[in-house]
């Protein structure tokens, strides 16, 4: 059920004091970042980096998939067949494969915890919606 899939980007928006863009300008200006965004992923990233334990600690104690992880339509039915279901908790990126019909989902997935993005079609999203955290 773990998978690798396609690894995308997520947008967001924040809000950034005039002084502190302008230092970031500066920065980008003086050839320290290509651009804005290139300056943010690298301090995003220094400040996971930096708080890595924290981190580590708690998707342990949460039990937590770290990544991605993916749900088929062939580990669905595998579920179903064996009268299972999983609790989806994930730290990252969690998807349902695009062909899984809403009620295969609803007789699997008892719950699902996602920090990051959860990637499945808007039907089975629909059918899961009281289940999502």
């Amino acid at each position: 059920m773990v998978g690798e899939p396609a690894e995308r980007t997520e947008k967001i928006t924040i809000n950034i004091g005039p002084v502190d863009l302008g230092r970031i300008d500066l920065l980008v200006q003086e050839g320290h970042f290509s651009n804005r965004t290139d300056f943010i992923r690298t301090a995003v990233r220094n400040q996971l980096t930096a708080s890595g334990p924290a981190i580590e600690h708690t998707v342990a104690r949460r039990t937590l998939v770290l990544g991605t992880q993916h749900f088929s339509r062939h580990d669905l039915e595998a579920l179903r067949d064996r009268g299972e279901q999983v609790h989806i908790r994930v730290l990252g990126l969690a998807t349902v494969a695009d062909d899984v019909p809403p009620e295969l989902a609803t007789a699997t997935i008892a719950s699902v915890e996602v920090l990051g993005a959860f990637r499945a079609s808007r039907a089975v999203k629909a059918a899961l919606g009281p289940r999502i955290v």
